[in-house]
Parts: C-alpha cells; sequence; structure tokens
C-alpha cells in the first residue's frame, strides 16, 4: 500500500532529522513533509474506495456463501425426509406383501382341503354306488344259481 510507503517515509525523515539537545524536539524540513502529505492526501481516497469496495465484496461473498451452505442444509433435510418416507413405504409394502402371501396360503389351504373333502365325498358316492352294484350283482347271481 502506497500510503503505507509514505508514512514510513516521514518516520525517517523524523528518525534522520537533527534533534534540539535537551527540547525533546526535532529540526525537519518543512517542503519535504508537506510534500509527502500531500501524496497521502491524493492516494488515501484512493485506497480507502478500495477498502470500501473490498469490504463490500467480502459482505456479499460471505451472503452468498451462507446462502449457499443454508440451501445445502435445504436440501440435505429434504433428502432425508425423503429417504424416512421411502424407508416407511418400503416397510408398509413388505408388510402388505406379507400379508398378501399370507392370505394366499391361507386361501390355498382351504383350496386343498376342500377339494380332499370334495374327492373324499365323490369317491365315498362312488363307493356307495359300487357296494349297491355288488349288492345287486350277488343277488342276480344267487337267482341265477338257483334256477339251475
Amino acid at each position: 500500500m502506497e500510503v503505507m510507503d509514505l508514512l514510513d517515509e516521514i518516520e525517517d525523515i523524523l528518525d534522520e532529522s537533527s534533534s534540539i539537545p535537551f527540547a525533546g524536539k526535532v529540526l525537519l524540513d518543512k517542503e519535504e513533509l508537506l510534500e509527502i502529505i500531500k501524496e497521502i492526501r491524493i492516494k488515501l481516497p484512493d485506497e480507502i474506495k478500495q477498502a470500501e469496495w473490498i469490504k463490500e465484496e467480502r459482505q456479499k461473498i460471505l451472503a452468498e456463501a451462507q446462502n449457499e451452505a443454508d440451501t445445502i442444509i435445504n436440501e440435505a433435510k429434504l433428502h432425508i425426509e425423503e429417504m424416512v418416507e421411502e424407508d416407511e413405504i418400503t416397510k408398509k409394502a413388505q408388510e402388505r406383501a406379507e400379508e398378501i402371501i399370507n392370505k394366499a396360503k391361507s386361501n390355498a389351504k382351504e383350496i386343498r382341503i376342500g377339494a380332499r373333502e370334495y374327492a373324499d365325498e365323490l369317491l365315498k358316492n362312488v363307493q356307495e354306488q359300487l357296494k349297491t352294484l355288488i349288492d345287486t350283482l350277488d343277488k342276480n347271481r344267487e337267482e341265477l344259481k338257483g334256477l339251475k
């Protein structure tokens, strides 16, 4: 920064100037110091403007960073909520699938039992009809034997 260099130059002039013994005072070249002060006045507004611009840019960057951080946090929260919802949906789907499978197994078991009972009933009827037929056949044979 040029202003700092100019201030360092003033310091050097003060250090190198002749001092008045026992008075604590220094002899200075007035024109030289006024010239340096004039340069400082010229340079200072530009550097102040530049510092203010840097400060404003810093604030903008910080605000943008905060907005970006907030956006990332909100997106992360939404993603977590979606994952939780998906997990709940998956759990509910699994529970529903288990219910359907259990109901299907139960229905299949009932159908098997019903089919066995129906088949047994059919076989029982056929067996009774065959017994009746065998009895009839036995009677007919006996009658035939008695005709001899």
